[in-house]
């Protein structure tokens, strides 16, 4: 992580550009064989800041109480880790702006940024698996693959990465209606009225999870 600070405080105050993989070395204290043992090139430098912020939200809606249904433990997270002053400070968002504004502007940096967010994606599917499951860790895994449940968490992942990719690109301060907490929070509405029953309503025997729809195994039949 030493690393990675470096190379965010380098590109932050000289630019993408400007920053050299050596002089991330050096701001970090390591020798550049030690760099490129961990990292093929600069932009991959940044990659565990990256993974920390995206990943941050999917641990919070884990970490939601337990009472909260899954739309509300969405949007619980979001408030606890994208306000600031509770997540992050102001000044750090401010940071999280010009390194998210770099990757827009370089599809280096843009490509470790897209597979950060899609690795957290994956993740909140499991959290969102193992919330909706309860606790039986066999359906957590069958919900887990669910194409619907996927899907949920894909459209989740976006409303939370859109929202703050679109504040980074503006002037707005981080806190109010413009702010990425505002507008992830609108984002998320259109998850209120997603089908959720239909991923934790219908379960086979042993307590499996049956695909909506279909029926439960038949009777056996007697013979004789």
């Amino acid at each position: 992580m030493e690393i990675a600070r470096a190379a965010a405080g380098l590109f932050v105050r000289h630019g993408l550009r400007a920053a050299r993989a050596e002089d991330i070395a050096q701001a970090a204290g390591v020798a550049p064989r030690t760099f490129y043992r961990y990292f093929a090139c600069k932009e991959e430098a940044i990659a565990p800041l990256y993974a920390e912020g995206a990943r941050s939200w999917a641990e919070a809606v884990r970490d939601a109480p337990a009472g909260l249904s899954l739309p509300q433990a969405l949007e619980h997270a979001v408030r606890y880790t994208l306000t600031p002053g509770a997540g992050m400070s102001a000044s750090s968002w401010e940071r999280i702006r010009t390194l998210i504004r770099l990757a827009e502007g370089s599809p280096a940096l843009g490509k470790v940024w897209a597979e950060e967010c899609r690795v957290a994606e994956r993740m909140l599917a499991g959290v969102l698996a193992g919330r909706a499951a309860r606790g039986d860790d066999d359906v957590a895994a069958e919900l887990a693959a669910s194409p619907r449940l996927c899907f949920a968490a894909a459209t989740a992942s976006a409303a939370v990465r859109v929202a703050v990719e679109r504040w980074a690109c503006g002037d707005a301060p981080p806190e109010g209606p413009q702010g990425p907490t505002a507008l992830a929070m609108r984002n998320l509405e259109v998850l209120r009225t997603f089908p959720w029953d239909e991923l934790t309503g219908a379960t086979g025997r042993h307590g499996r999870t049956r695909p909506p729809g279909s029926a439960a195994s038949p009777a056996p039949v007697r013979t004789g």
